[in-house]
Formats: C-alpha cells, sequence, structure tokens
C-alpha cells in the first residue's frame, strides 16, 4: 500500500468521527432537558475526541486523490470497528459516574463495545440486564446508534461532509448499497434519510396511539424502523402485555425491512407496489410461509390464539432482522428455534435496513435452480427464460447472480456453524444445546438481537468479543469482506 493509499483511507476514516460528534452534540440537548449532569462531561469529552480524532486523521493528509474501491471496501470495514468503539465511550463513562456493577455493565469497556458495535450494526444483542433504570442520555444513545445505524454511518457521512463526485459512489457501494433512486448518489441518499425519518415519525406517532408513553415510543420507534431491537424494558416489548403494541411494532420492521425504492415507488404509484415487486413480494410470503411453520410448532405447547400470536410476533422480529421478543425464548422448542434461526439466516429485502443473506439473493437462487432444470428438459437449442418479477435476465446475468448468491449463502453458513461451535467452547456441556449456540451465533451475524440467554454482561470476554466479530461481520456482508482483506494484502 503506497502513501497515496494510505492518506486516502486515513482522510475518509477521518470524516466518519464527524458522524459520533454530531452524536454527542445531540444528545447534550436530551442530557440538559432531563437535567442529567453526570452525562454532561462523557458527552464533551466524545465531542472532543471525535473532534481530534477528525483533525488528527483528515486535516494532514486531505487532497485530492481519486477513491477507488478497495479503498472504499477498506474505509467501511475500518470504519464499523472504529465508530462503534468511539460510541463506546459515552457509555463507558457515563457507567462508570453511576459505579458500574451489574446494573451499569458499561463500565467494563468490553461491556460498552458490545453494547456500541451491537447498537451501530443494528443487531440488538444486549450486554443491559435493566434498561429501565439508565439514564435517559444513555436509553437515547443506544436508540440513536440504532437510527443512525440503519441506513449507515457510512451513508450519513456522504450526505453531511462528503462533496458531490466519485468518491460518494465508492463509499456508497463500499457500504453494501447498490440500488439507486436518483441518478445521483447523494440525491438518493438523501431521499433515503428523509423516507426513514418519515417512517420513524409515523411508527412513533403509532406507538403512542396504543397507549405507549411519548418517550418510550420514541425510542422503540428508532430501534423498530432501522429492525435494531433495543428496548428501553428488560422484557422487551412484552412489558406491555399488549396486541396494539405488537401490531404497530410488526408494521414498523417491516417497512424497515423493505427496500427504500420501493418505498419511494409507493409515494407516488400506492401499496400495490408492494406486491408487484419481487423482492417485497418475496418478503410477505417468506413471513407468512415461517408464521405458519412456527405457529403449528407452537401448538404442542400453547393454545392456537397465544401459539399463532407468539410465532408471528418472534418470526417477523427473526426474519426483518430486528430482535423484540415478547416472552423468553430459552423453554421454545427445539425446532421453533431452529425455524427462527432460519428466518435470521433469510433476512430481509436488499436495500432495506435488515440483516442476513438477504432473501431476494435465496430467491435468485431458487429461481435460477428452476431455470437449470427446465433448460435440462429443454432441446439443446431451446431458448429458456428466466424471469425475477418483471425483468427477464440472460443466461450470463442469471448465472452470475447465482453464483454470487450461492457464493455468499455458502460462506455465511460455514462462518455461522464454526461461529457456534467456537461459541460453544465457552461454556460447560449441558449449560446450553448446540441449536442454542447456531440461534445466537444466527441472531449476531444476521444483525437481528434476539437471544436464548447466552449474551450477558457476565459471558466470557472471548465469547463477548466472538459474537462483536460476526456482529461485525454480518454488518459489512462476508463477500466484501474477503475483497477488503484481499486488497490489504494483494492491493488488487
Amino acid at each position: 500500500m503506497s502513501f497515496s493509499d494510505l492518506r486516502i483511507i486515513l482522510r475518509h476514516l477521518g470524516l466518519l468521527f464527524l458522524v459520533v460528534a454530531f452524536m454527542a452534540a445531540a444528545s447534550f440537548f436530551v442530557a440538559l432537558y432531563f437535567h442529567e449532569g453526570i452525562a454532561l462531561r462523557p458527552l464533551g469529552l466524545t465531542l472532543l475526541v471525535a473532534l481530534a480524532l477528525w483533525a488528527v486523521f483528515y486535516w494532514p493528509f486531505r487532497g485530492k486523490e481519486e477513491l477507488q474501491l478497495w479503498h472504499g471496501l477498506i474505509i467501511a470495514g475500518i470504519g464499523w470497528l472504529l465508530v462503534p468503539a468511539l460510541g463506546a465511550l459515552p457509555l463507558f463513562l457515563i457507567a462508570r459516574g453511576l459505579g458500574g456493577g451489574i446494573v451499569f455493565p458499561y463500565a467494563d469497556f468490553t461491556n460498552a463495545f458490545f453494547e456500541s458495535i451491537s447498537g451501530f450494526t443494528t443487531t440488538g444483542l444486549t450486554m443491559a440486564l435493566r434498561p429501565d433504570l439508565f439514564p435517559k442520555t444513555v436509553q437515547w444513545w443506544r436508540s440513536l446508534s440504532q437510527w443512525i445505524g440503519g441506513v449507515g454511518v457510512i451513508t450519513l457521512m456522504i450526505a453531511i461532509v462528503v462533496g458531490p463526485g466519485s468518491s460518494a459512489v465508492v463509499l456508497y457501494y463500499a457500504e453494501g448499497r447498490t440500488e439507486k433512486i436518483h441518478p445521483s448518489v447523494r440525491s438518493t441518499i438523501r431521499t433515503i434519510w428523509g423516507i426513514y425519518a418519515l417512517l420513524t415519525a409515523i411508527s412513533a406517532l403509532a406507538f403512542i396511539t396504543v397507549g405507549m408513553p411519548p418517550w418510550e415510543a420514541l425510542n422503540h420507534a428508532m430501534c423498530a424502523v432501522p429492525t435494531g431491537g433495543f428496548t428501553v424494558w428488560p422484557d422487551s416489548l412484552g412489558h406491555y402485555h399488549s396486541l396494539g403494541v405488537e401490531i404497530v411494532a410488526i408494521l414498523s420492521v417491516v417497512a424497515g425491512a423493505t427496500s427504500f425504492v420501493v418505498h419511494y415507488q409507493m409515494l407516488s404509484e400506492g401499496p400495490r407496489v408492494l406486491w408487484r415487486d419481487f423482492r417485497s413480494r418475496s418478503l410477505l410470503l417468506g413471513l407468512l410461509f415461517g408464521i405458519g411453520l412456527t405457529g403449528l410448532n407452537l401448538l404442542r405447547f400453547w393454545p392456537a390464539g397465544q401459539a399463532f400470536r407468539t410465532a408471528a410476533f418472534h418470526y417477523v422480529s427473526a426474519m426483518t432482522g430486528t430482535g423484540f421478543q415478547t416472552g423468553g425464548l430459552s423453554r421454545w422448542p427445539e425446532t421453533g428455534k431452529l425455524l427462527l434461526t432460519l428466518g435470521m439466516v433469510i433476512g430481509a429485502a436488499t436495500g432495506s435496513t435488515g440483516g442476513g443473506v438477504k432473501v431476494t439473493r435465496l430467491v435468485v437462487i431458487v429461481r435460477g435452480i428452476g431455470w437449470q432444470i427446465r433448460k435440462l428438459f429443454s432441446p439443446p437449442d431451446a431458448l429458456v427464460p428466466c424471469r425475477l418479477g418483471t425483468e427477464f435476465y440472460s443466461p450470463e446475468k442469471i448465472y452470475r447472480q447465482m453464483s454470487e448468491a450461492g457464493a455468499l449463502f455458502f460462506l455465511w453458513m460455514c462462518f455461522l456453524v464454526a461461529g457456534a461451535f467456537v461459541l460453544a467452547q465457552f461454556y460447560p456441556p449441558g449449560q446450553f444445546t448446540f441449536v442454542d449456540f447456531l440461534f445466537e451465533v444466527a441472531s449476531g451475524q444476521g444483525n437481528v438481537g434476539l437471544s436464548v440467554g447466552i449474551t450477558h454482561p457476565q459471558m466470557p470476554t472471548l465469547a463477548k468479543l466472538l459474537l462483536a466479530f460476526h456482529l461485525w461481520l454480518g454488518r459489512l456482508e462476508i463477500i466484501p469482506l474477503l475483497i477488503l482483506l484481499r486488497a490489504v494484502f494483494r492491493r488488487s
């Protein structure tokens, strides 16, 4: 790597610290409003550190060198570690001021970093046992990290500090996004943020309408639309025992798991776009099918109404990558846990805030396999069409799409099984089953947040770091991470 390459990377990493500076500055108003003086100094220190890092990384290396894709991948990979590390600072400092302990676990920086990376990656696995006892500023910081992470720290950086041109395009693709609403990437990003803010406001108002207090409604909306899953209660949304709250949550997370391009089209063409778009149609059909199977599985343990209500909430939470719960999952049957694990692997639609492999990629694999089978039973010179939605794919394109989706799915499953095996080594036999370990790693790697009880502030430090790695891996997606590593070692 040349010095010129290093200049480009450090310059853009420096710009990322401005996102944390913006978060700290905005959070001052929350601390002042709730008279939480204990949060002012940590927020001020975070703001100063963020600005200092921006000055150190950006100003000495500013220039006009052209940003290439491999630069962008390195920036994304390192940035998704540096931003959570800096974002952990206010959690750590506030918890130290409150005395730490099991109630304020962030006094251990490993716990603070885990919580921060879980927030920014919109995972929702948490070290917090009693978030209801946290200062309002800490509750806000956790929710804000998920809200910023829903669309992405890099996309926010592009929207507010990166000028128009090739750099914005490269960083947009490095973030893992490919769809555009407008020809300009910056215009696309600003439209996405506008739609995102609108959905969050609608979600918050809907939560208030069904009886949730305004502060809790705001926090849950900021974690629902990003498909994050943090909550202000130790028993998540089960605290409310409200069907209305569950329905609003389901609608909010499904909105977050739907492509922003589809939301933009719906503004002018109405809700019929949902069914016409094959990604959204696949998401809805996958949710209905998963709810049905999970509900039937739970009929052995609960009455039909409770079984399907519980199945609907948790399967939607799993497949959309959210992590809200209405009850403990540790006592679920193994088959029920496996069905939720399958939902977490499948994931949401591409171009959304959800995680997982993405249902769109699995549809490409299934359609491609069906197309290949039809070709086998057709004459050699026959033209066999392959259609996804309204678009017909050429043989070259479907082969390329299938190979990319198949490679990602294979690697995703390899990391999942390997991670579950390694995680199991930290616990004595019999404490958890291998299905539990698969569930927890799938929840982390899929950026979901559902837990069977493995994620805990007193879990082994190496186990926390292992899960944090899977959170990071899932947010970057695996193939871009491998390209990043190849770029670092071969600059190719």
